[in-house]
């Protein structure tokens, strides 16, 4: 294994390729008591057409990424999630619109575990009774989630914003769509997606790298393969759909998110369009910056009021939301200040503080294991090396962040999506 050291944030990964094409990373941590380890396979919710083994498109229905990742715990000896449990460790996983990960963290047994979570993730085994008890549990936490006003106020703006682009697509899918899944729809997923050379590992601790990868050899195929190629959508507009949304729901007070539509970052520069648009965020909406205290102050949003920026592969935007009695007054509040900022710039004095907090939480955040291991296995996913942060972050400058406000913060790429009262 290569052994990558990182002097700034005192951290060193050792890295491999595996003659099947898995990317092995694994962060050392001697001062740690507990491992943790991560099998990420990019496979999400938008990965909804590929191409199959004969050539020909094929379109499956939404939410088959978020049931595969239900039905990988199934083994024929059992379920692995109830058997990695009994063996002391914390096992769970999560589907985004790009990426499914596997995950465990523990004290003890890493080894055998980590078997465990390789051979489970890559073995599958379905049967249609199986599948269709899935189909019922899975539909009472898509009805659960569309009686949630926070999930639908997000996924009412991302329609309202997208024309085309996957992202628009529920990651859990709808009732409706996953009655359409068979166990043979999640076998031809698993083999199209769930291939050595479209995974990656990733763990952390007091661990030994070369028997990671040692491990990871001897468990999954020796074949190298890749994943199918996937489609996204074509054609994708700068502008927004629709600016305005709204649906009735059982809320005490309008609830709101409002959103900027950005440009996808060029290839390897992710990562730096990443810090951009989250300081840019920090500097239009934090509680640090002008604008909120005067919203604040006017009554206009209350402490429930946050942002963000998201990204996945051919679209990224800023967020901002929270509860407000006049969300639109809000969002001509927010265009206002973005039309300053970029006419007048931002306070140096502002910027830098802004820069040196948002700095200081990234490295903060290095002390999570988990959350190093998904970042490293995102970072890989995008072809960046996230712990190179440092570097990046000392070669963003206060104009970097004008630009993006002025070029992504106006009226026609800007969107408003409000949960209102039922009265």
């Amino acid at each position: 294994m290569v052994e990558r050291n990182y002097p700034a944030l005192r951290e060193t990964v050792w890295h491999t390729v595996l003659p099947n094409g898995l990317n092995v990373y694994v962060n050392t941590r001697p001062e740690y008591g507990k491992q943790f380890a991560f099998f990420a396979a990019r496979y999400g919710g938008m990965d909804l057409r590929f191409r199959g083994e004969d050539g020909e498109w094929v379109d499956t229905p939404q939410g088959v990424a978020h049931f595969l990742e239900h039905k990988m715990f199934d083994t024929q000896d059992g379920n692995a999630l109830q058997r990695m449990a009994a063996q002391g460790v914390d096992p769970n996983a999560y589907t985004t619109p790009s990426m499914t990960g596997y995950y465990f963290e523990g004290v003890q047994g890493f080894e055998d575990n980590l078997r465990t979570l390789l051979s489970f993730v890559s073995q599958p085994w379905f049967t249609e009774e199986s599948v269709a008890k899935e189909q019922g549990i899975i539909g009472q936490e898509i009805r659960m989630c569309e009686d949630d006003p926070s999930h639908e106020v997000y996924y009412q703006l991302m329609e309202a914003m997208y024309a085309r682009h996957p992202v628009r697509v529920r990651v859990a899918g709808t009732v409706e769509s996953i009655a359409q899944i068979t166990a043979d729809t999640l076998y031809q997923c698993h083999r199209a997606f769930y291939r050595p050379g479209n995974m990656v590992l990733c763990a952390a601790g007091d661990i030994d790298p070369e028997r990671v990868a040692a491990i990871a050899g001897e468990v999954l195929e020796r074949e190298k393969s890749s994943a199918a190629p996937a489609e996204h959508g074509k054609g994708e507009p700068a502008g927004v759909v629709q600016r305005y949304a709204e649906r009735a729901m059982p809320v005490s007070m309008p609830l709101f998110e409002l959103g900027f539509k950005g440009s996808p970052a060029p290839k390897g520069e992710g990562l730096r369009q990443r810090l951009v648009a989250e300081l840019a965020c920090d500097v239009l909406f934090s509680s640090s910056a002008p604008l909120y205290s005067r919203l604040y102050e006017e009554g206009l949003i209350n402490g429930s009021f946050d942002s963000s920026y998201d990204e996945l592969p051919g679209c990224a935007c800023l967020i901002a939301g929270g509860e407000s009695r006049d969300p639109k007054r809000v969002l001509d509040e927010v265009l206002k200040e973005a039309a300053r900022l970029a006419r007048e710039g931002i306070d140096p004095e502002l910027w830098e503080r802004l820069k040196r907090a948002a700095y200081g939480s990234m490295v903060r955040r290095l002390n999570s294991l988990d959350d190093t291991c998904f970042e490293l296995a995102q970072a890989h996913f995008d072809g960046e090396d996230y712990l190179t942060f440092p570097q990046v972050f000392q070669s963003i400058e206060r104009a970097d962040g004008e630009r993006l406000i002025r070029e992504w913060c106006a009226g026609d790429r800007a969107a408003l999506s409000v949960i209102r009262p039922l009265d």
